[in-house]
């Protein structure tokens, strides 16, 4: 059988064409992937469109069936190579496609669950992932699977055999890079579709940036930096300057200064846009970098066609918490208005205008925050001196500032975890945590690999009957219409469905079910590890499926502290779940 897709080049139309012998693997077109928010037989983006509004209009899994879904089939992954899966699931033409722990890709036949094949990066010794070696999934487009690798190189694969296309070198891994999202694929005027990729590594002092490949070979399109006074890059030669130098930065501090794309971005099609979220500014010792250090802990706008930043909205300038700005920007509609939501480490909830980033809202989505009285109307936070971290050099010893107690904690309000909105209740569903931490500030100088904190911390729960809370938030209001709390952090994405369901895991092992308008439970299942991946929705051959990776790890069990110790007897794993109702219940 022959497959081919055509798409734009600079140089005009050109045909790619894919001859493959049996079925189709992965044969998924730039129009495929345009359409995945309203397709229901496959998944084809991370995020169930580009939009990341993981809403699926599939309805036959309902309130009233969905006690009666039981597992399908299951795969282990296999080894000893377990640790946290993060990973969201693609599913096309009847694979499965995912990856796991330490850079691994596995093509899943999805009606049987038998495994097609698996594709192990083989990764070096010295590599230096600051938050578990996780992989937040994969890409496709055409013949290929896209995804990314703790050493920092990013690999195309061939979607029938998993061999190795093409493998591009992202940035040194010796240095801190890394990249453990999923990348981004969308069309352009100029180039075509094209591959967008962040990078990984903030704690390490390199300095973030999102870049644009071609899917064919991998060569680099254009790149940005996202700190102030870094020159970026457009069709081979250098291009603008991000901001403006030493504005926002002193000295020399900008040329290690972080902001890291670590989680990944989304795209809308109506502004033509790219969002990413930027990372906490190095060091974390915020007394050695005086000023807003853009872009840092800020959300950005990149016009795809030249990688020039349109605009930026900074929700924690000269952040001193770690509070990142990474989180994924989703776009919605609201009263008529192109918006876009994103839920900050820091524990606002915010709504931007997606056509100029100028602030809507910011309401808190977290208890008891201390670190800010609120967000001015400007947008800005009004912060409270008294919970920012002392200055090591107003110590008697120079080694240690005045330890706070701040809240949250600097794994945040809400981490890496992608949040849902659901398109008929107008409801965002946001995994979230309650806790704070102890934080101090300490002398640092950069090494090139080393850690470039200049900061200690500890980690304490804000309640003693949970830390995690699945909260509905209406974006219109900032109120919580009503939560679902959890003994253990929440550490996994969320799914939502047009029937009126919530999906999303547990570190105790239980994919949950939700009403989507009350927030009663309605379902779960225990996997037999921690949920920090994100579920799926389709359908195949009349029936809905729904799919998970489990496995239990991320952050939480490194730096948790007080709370890794509390969650230390949860088991790893690794495995792929799929569920569906038997067929004389969807019959019915």
């Amino acid at each position: 059988m022959t497959a081919t897709s055509k798409w734009l080049t600079t140089a005009g139309m050109y045909a790619l064409a894919v001859v493959i012998a049996g079925p189709l693997y992965a044969d998924v077109s730039i129009d495929d992937i345009k359409n995945d928010a309203t397709t229901v037989d496959d998944v084809v983006t991370n995020g169930l469109g580009t939009q990341g509004q993981r809403y699926s209009p599939l309805k036959q899994v309902n309130k009233e069936n969905i006690a009666n879904l039981v597992p399908a089939w299951t795969l282990s992954l296999g080894g000893e190579k377990q640790r946290g899966q993060e990973t969201q699931p693609l599913v096309k033409d009847g694979i499965i496609y995912i990856t796991g722990s330490y850079s691994r890709v596995w093509a899943v036949d999805s009606h049987t669950g038998r495994e097609i094949w698996e594709y192990d990066a083989k990764l070096p010794e010295g590599i230096l992932p600051c938050c578990d070696v996780v992989n937040r999934g994969a890409a496709l487009l055409g013949d290929k699977v896209f995804f990314g690798t703790l050493d920092a190189k990013l690999i195309a694969l061939d979607a029938k055999t998993g061999k190795v296309v093409w493998k591009k070198e992202i940035d040194d891994f010796k240095a801190g890079f890394a990249y453990t999202a999923a990348p981004l694929i969308i069309d352009t005027k100029a180039f075509g579709p094209i591959i967008v990729t962040g990078v990984s590594g903030g704690e390490f002092g390199i300095v973030g940036r999102v870049e644009a490949r071609r899917p064919d070979n991998g060569e680099l399109v254009w790149s940005r930096p996202t700190i102030e006074g870094h020159v970026g890059m457009l069709g081979g030669k250098p291009s603008t300057m991000t901001g403006t130098l030493n504005e926002t930065w002193p000295g020399d501090m900008w040329k290690t200064g972080g902001g890291s794309t670590w989680l990944g971005g989304t795209y809308d099609a109506d502004t033509h846009l790219i969002f990413f979220g930027t990372g906490n500014p190095a060091p974390w010792n915020s007394h050695m970098r005086p000023g807003d250090n853009k872009w840092t802990s800020s959300r950005i706008a990149i016009d795809p066609e030249t990688g020039e930043i349109k605009w930026g909205y900074q929700a924690t300038p000269n952040d001193g918490w770690d509070y990142d700005g990474v989180n994924e920007v989703v776009s919605f509609d609201l009263n008529g208005r192109k918006a876009a939501a994103t839920a900050d480490r820091n524990g606002f909830f915010y709504v931007l205008d997606r056509t100029n980033g100028k602030f809507i809202s910011g309401t808190p989505f977290v208890e008891k925050i201390t670190w800010a009285k609120g967000i001015k109307p400007d947008g800005r936070p009004d912060y409270d001196p008294a919970f920012r971290p002392g200055d090591p050099k107003a110590a008697a010893d120079g080694k240690k500032g005045k330890s706070v107690y701040v809240t949250p904690g600097f794994l945040g309000a809400k981490n890496w975890m992608p949040m849902a909105y659901n398109q008929d209740t107008k409801l965002f569903y946001v995994p979230s945590n309650e806790w704070g931490m102890d934080l101090w500030n300490e002398p640092v100088t950069y090494k090139k690999g080393a850690a470039f904190l200049g900061a200690g911390f500890s980690m304490h729960p804000t309640f003693e009957d949970h830390i995690g809370a699945l909260k509905a938030i209406d974006p219109a209001t900032g109120k919580i219409v009503w939560q679902y709390k959890n003994k253990a952090p929440l550490w996994g994405g969320v799914l939502t469905t047009a029937s009126g369901l919530v999906f999303f895991g547990t570190p105790e092992g239980d994919l949950k079910a939700l009403d989507a308008t009350t927030g009663e439970e309605l379902w779960h299942f225990n996997t037999g590890s921690g949920v920090v991946g994100s579920p799926i929705t389709w359908e195949q051959d009349g029936e809905q499926y729904i799919a998970v990776v489990s496995g239990w790890g991320g952050a939480v069990p490194l730096w948790g502290g007080e709370i890794a110790k509390s969650i230390e007897r949860l088991n790893q794993g690794g495995m792929l779940w799929t569920f569906k109702l038997p067929k004389k219940t969807a019959a019915n």
